[in-house]
């Protein structure tokens, strides 16, 4: 007998599905309508902020087409959490305007594919990124302002197609080559993939999301192709639709066209996916390697770390041991007449990574990655950068928006040998950040680095600084730095030797260099 994989589920889900009356919706008083918007925007606000339980997620999505108006998706901790906010929509006034057609109960999952350490509670074993996947898989965030679709779908179990008489091996070979489809949609999809096994009529509610909805449509229909699809895929019904705001209901109702707010437009970001190539029995494949094995993901095309883990803008953020605010750093500093404001600009933040991979092979996932990226308008830069004193690489991603670096974060810590994000060591972490160098001063700058170096290994608190190079641009500099505590790190930019480097800097450097920190 084939054995089955273990599991491990997080948060249940609600895909409630409502029709609006529209004849009854017409003909009642002005008064009855203007109750129902308002008990209706109170009810989406309030289960949209979780004020009905400890944990979860809310959104409220138009459908277009005949089967449904309106998506409510609940996320919440326990079962008995979603009957309650199922039933709770059902004393507002809005309610007695819409009807239920359909609904779907699924809780989210992974599997043993996925990792034996994580089941064996070998969690030392476990590394940061598969750890924030988990986590992201287990409880997933809702993107902002994103298209969606969903449907529910099953593996066949007819004659010679039955997918559970399969050998692992098996399944994990024609999973890792749908997956090999998903990861070409890695930035522009995000899923989450939730089990329905023993609750709904197919096996798995499968939810995607994005910025262009023909990237929805795409993806599927690619994977239609796919072995796995074609011979042992079986699906339901699909609706399509787009979140907005619940303060948007009124206009809803009145026909207008929602979101309202389309300044706030789709090139927010890149949507909240995550790539992972472990796949599992889940419909569609895996994401991206991480040590072997399958996973639990439909279409390989998602990163999603969800509250997991520290995201590292640019501005930093007070994570760590110090209590100093951002602003206390930087009003600190403007003080010594240090700028430690974004690299390159006012408007852009950063997230960066460290791996131990080789770093033409890290290029190489992080070339890939950055060609995804690329389809956002928000997105600035990506790059590798290389130190010869540390025995890794550091991956800096720059966005317009923070919300937008987040979620970079989430791809790139998914990229292989990665050891942390900056911000998460122990102590106080400080990048002066993209050192354009002059190219007639490149190796006076280096030169200079290494006297300064020396200076920074003798002062009380410091624990390592590199300078590192941009693979694709000599000229580009990265420093990081680590040390025990924040006021350690501001002695330096205290000193003379600091004061000394600056004044030489505005020699040769081509850009005005700019200083992060990380608390």
């Amino acid at each position: 007998m084939t054995e089955a994989p273990p599991t491990d589920e997080g948060w249940f889900v609600l895909h409630d599905f409502r029709t609006v009356d529209w004849d009854a919706w017409r003909d009642a008083p002005e008064r009855e309508r203007s109750r129902a918007v308002e008990e209706g925007v109170a009810y989406l606000s309030a289960h949209e902020a979780v004020e009905d339980d400890s944990a979860g997620a809310s959104a409220v999505f138009s459908v277009v087409g005949h089967k449904a108006d309106l998506l409510l998706l609940h996320l919440r901790p326990t079962l008995d959490a979603l009957s309650r906010a199922e039933r709770q929509f059902e004393t507002t006034a809005l309610a007695g305007f819409t009807d239920q057609p359909t609904s779907y109960v699924s809780v989210t999952e992974v599997s043993g594919y996925v990792s034996d350490d994580y089941f064996t509670g070998d969690e030392a074993a476990i590394d940061e990124g598969l750890r924030r996947y988990i986590e992201g898989k287990l409880h997933p965030d809702l993107p902002d302002d994103e298209y969606v679709s969903f449907y529910p779908m099953s593996k066949r179990r007819v004659g010679d197609d039955n997918w559970y008489a399969l050998s692992f091996d098996e399944r994990r070979e024609l999973m890792s080559e749908h997956g090999d489809t998903g990861r070409d949609y890695a930035g522009r999809i995000k899923q989450i993939i939730s089990s329905s096994v023993g609750f709904d009529d197919h096996e798995w509610g499968v939810t995607l999301f994005g910025a262009d909805p023909t990237d929805i449509k795409d993806i599927v229909y690619e994977m239609r192709f796919d072995e796995v699809s074609a011979r042992y895929g079986e699906f339901g019904q699909f609706y399509v639709g787009r979140r907005f705001p619940p303060h948007d209901l009124g206009p809803y109702l009145r026909g207008e066209s929602v979101p309202t707010g389309e300044a706030a437009g789709h090139d927010e970001g890149v949507a909240h996916g995550h790539a992972h190539d472990a796949a599992g029995d889940h419909p569609h494949g895996p994401d991206h390697d991480h040590g072997g094995g399958e996973g639990d993901h439909p279409h390989g095309a998602e990163h999603d770390h969800g509250s997991g883990g520290q995201h590292d803008h640019d501005h930093g953020d007070d994570g760590g041991s110090d209590t100093g605010t951002d602003a206390d750093i930087r009003g600190e500093l403007d003080d010594l007449d240090v700028y430690a404001g974004k690299p390159h600009g006012e408007d852009v933040y950063a997230t960066v990574l460290y791996s131990e991979a080789d770093p033409d092979d890290l290029f190489e996932e992080v070339d890939g990655l950055r060609a995804n990226f690329d389809h956002y308008g928000t997105h600035v830069k990506t790059a590798v950068y290389e130190a010869d004193s540390v025995d890794r690489a550091a991956v800096v991603s720059i966005w317009e928006t923070a919300s937008a670096a987040e979620t970079a974060a989430g791809f790139l810590s998914e990229l292989p040998g990665v050891v942390s994000r900056a911000g998460e060591e122990s102590g106080f972490g400080t990048m002066g950040m993209f050192y354009t160098v002059k190219p007639e001063y490149r190796e006076e700058f280096v030169e200079k680095f290494d006297v300064v170096g020396g200076v920074l290994d003798e002062m009380e608190g410091h624990h390592e600084t590199a300078l590192m190079v941009n693979r694709e641009d000599d000229n580009d500099m990265f420093i990081s730095s680590q040390w025990r505590s924040q006021e350690d790190a501001m002695g330096f930019f205290r000193s003379d030797d600091f004061r000394e480097t600056v004044q030489w800097g505005r020699d040769v450097l081509a850009d005005r260099p700019r200083h992060v920190f990380l608390a």
